[in-house]
């Protein structure tokens, strides 16, 4: 089969990684993940990866209830490290050579991240971890994975959830809700769909980067993608 997207940018929240836990890391899960992408990676596909890390800390929530917002964002950047520390440790047991850029200098335990030095590795067919978001407060690891795709030259952003796309409403709640097999970046943020922040959607749409939002626990989702497939929501421009 023909590969229709050689350079992905994957974006997995921290929500994914803790399974049905309630907290933390299940590794049941994280080897799961890393035997999907070890499916693309054979194939020779460019990498990235965008953890999110939610599933130790959120900024946000905390800042809600009174914390400092920068300090709670410099916290939430941490948690992704984690994560991305975890995932790293998974694929390589893979055999599947891997490296973290982290944007907040951790010399000891991450590279920082450097564009020529991300772009070397996947020429060179490491997959390369992006860690603590975009290293700034206020921007979302969802911006992150927009920011990091425009960067190393990404066909595509794959969102990784656990829902099968984008649907008008939330399918839970709303038995009418439909599924859009495609949909325009500008309709996302008029409808107020939420699939990701309205920075992250504008950056996609101001870059032309297509968005692919489909469901990681779908066995070979991953590979049916880069093979072409209709998997998913598709997002781009009109």
């Amino acid at each position: 089969m023909d590969i229709k997207y050689n350079r992905i940018l994957l974006k997995l929240s921290g929500e994914a990684l803790m399974g049905n836990m309630g907290y933390g890391i299940d590794n049941d899960i994280i080897k799961y993940i890393a035997g999907e992408i070890q499916s693309i990676h054979s194939l020779g596909i460019k990498i990235g990866i965008v953890i999110g890390g939610g599933n130790i800390f959120r900024g946000v929530s905390l800042a809600s209830k009174g914390m400092d917002r920068v300090t709670a964002d410099h916290m939430g950047m941490l948690a992704t490290v984690i994560n991305c520390l975890a995932v790293q440790s998974t694929l390589e047991e893979t055999g599947i050579p891997t490296r973290v850029q982290s944007a907040v200098e951790m010399r000891q335990i991450a590279e920082p991240y450097i564009r020529r030095r991300a772009m070397r590795h996947l020429e060179k067919n490491r997959v390369v971890i992006f860690a603590a978001g975009t290293g700034n407060p206020y921007f979302t690891t969802d911006t992150t994975a927009t920011l990091r795709a425009s960067e190393i030259n990404a066909d595509i952003v794959l969102k990784a959830t656990k829902v099968d796309g984008i649907y008008s409403a939330d399918p839970k709640k709303d038995s009418t809700a439909t599924k859009y097999d495609e949909i325009s970046y500008l309709d996302v943020l008029t409808k107020r769909l939420e699939v990701m922040d309205s920075t992250a959607i504008s950056m996609c749409m101001d870059n032309n980067i297509p968005l692919i939002i489909f469901d990681m626990f779908g066995k070979n989702n991953l590979l049916n993608i880069v093979h072409g497939e209709k998997i998913g929501t598709l997002v781009k421009g009109k």
